[in-house]
């Protein structure tokens, strides 16, 4: 598997590898905003914002965890990912500090993924 770094607990791979663990059944976390979700996303993404933009900046989702975890068990394998990387690091960290055993941050975020021709799903999929 290629891995492109990790930082204290979190294991980040990049979006190839990323690809490959979402395909064998890993969950896909989103943790953009919903507004940036509706403009794209992978196939099946589950969609938790670890931040929320507001007037006043960037502002914790202050029921992260309590969210993914509707959707989410202990231990199933997940890879989180973000717009470029960044709010995807932090998640992945607070999900494996708070329980979570088998989750990985996706390196280059929905950016590199668009950027590399994987297949994505637009919104307009979505609708009924």
């Amino acid at each position: 598997m290629a891995s492109i770094g990790s930082s204290e607990a979190a294991v980040t791979v990049d979006v190839h590898a990323g690809k490959g663990l979402v395909d064998a059944g890993h969950k896909y976390l989103d943790v953009r905003t919903p507004e940036e979700f509706e403009r794209g996303h992978l196939q099946n993404a589950i969609n938790v914002p670890y931040v929320f933009f507001t007037p006043q900046g960037k502002k914790k989702n202050p029921e992260f965890l309590e969210q993914v975890s509707l959707t989410c068990n202990d231990d199933d394998h997940i890879v989180v990912g973000c717009q470029s990387g960044a709010r995807s690091i932090t998640a992945t960290e607070e999900l494996l500090k708070s329980g979570f055993n088998n989750v990985k941050n996706m390196g280059g975020g929905f950016a590199a993924w668009v950027e590399n021709g994987l297949p994505v799903k637009p919104l307009q999929e979505d609708l009924h």
